[in-house]
């Protein structure tokens, strides 16, 4: 069975990731770090993960951005594989995560989500067929509680159409200063708030009178949660380096 340590556990997230859990065999919660130390699951609870002492093969990090230097702290010293799931990361974040990455395994991922894996392979087909013809844009959707916007997949979804282009297009956040022609060279990107939505995002490739759009709707929270405890799994075993949702895809193939 491998053993997990929690970053976030008291949060939305670490709750859902808990029950997720505590219905499987093969992985368990040995130890959780939350700024709120109350156990509501048997596992003890620690503010400061210096203080954890508890052996684990794997620590899943769900919590806020200025967790990060403390759970990469803990993955180097304690030579374990760490799942990075939090959003909002700064770009200094993201190399901290890749030069962690040198000595543990460290999967990253904005989105836990098989399907959003998917949608980004096919958003990269996509623009590599239209792109040229095309204006694409990108409209995600989440709950009133969300801190960043636009989010961390709208981002990866940008990221991917790029990947399919033969320019480099500029990403254009909102449209409301703006007071000019759609550029060729963009990729509108719009965030919306509101209520309980729990992610929702679209690809839009509008042409000369034709629109393609690839979308994806998240139901719960809980394929997310499953998303980052297949990644733990994952990881176990494997050698330094960085991993991501591709990666699990492939092997899963």
């Amino acid at each position: 069975m491998v053993r997990f340590i929690l970053c976030g556990c008291n949060g939305r997230m670490g709750r859902v990731i808990t029950a997720c859990v505590a219905e499987r065999v093969d992985c368990s919660i040995v130890a959780g770090f939350d700024i709120n130390t109350e156990s509501h699951a048997g596992y003890p609870v620690y503010a400061n993960p210096a203080n954890c002492n508890i052996e684990a093969d794997a620590i899943i990090d769900f919590s806020h951005p200025s967790s990060l230097a403390g759970v990469l702290r803990y993955a180097r010293e304690k030579k374990i594989p760490a799942v990075i799931a939090t959003t909002g990361l700064s770009e200094e974040q993201i190399l901290s995560i890749r030069d962690a990455s040198q000595e543990i395994p460290v999967f990253f991922s904005a989105n836990m989500s098989m399907g959003i894996s998917l949608i980004m392979e096919l958003a990269k087909k996509a623009a590599s067929v239209l792109g040229n013809d095309f204006d694409v844009e990108i409209l995600e959707k989440h709950h009133n509680q969300k801190l960043d916007a636009p989010s961390g997949t709208a981002l990866m979804l940008a990221d991917a159409v790029k990947e399919g282009l033969d320019y480099t297009p500029q990403y254009v956040y909102e449209r409301h200063s703006v007071r000019q022609k759609r550029a060729k060279e963009e990729i509108g990107i719009s965030a919306i708030r509101g209520g309980t939505i729990v992610g929702e995002h679209e690809v839009i490739f509008a042409g000369h009178d034709e629109i393609v759009t690839i979308s994806h709707s998240a139901r719960s929270k809980e394929i997310f949660a499953v998303g980052a405890i297949n990644a733990a799994l994952y990881l176990y075993g494997k050698p330094a380096g960085y991993y991501s949702m591709a990666d699990l895809v492939k092997d899963t193939e």
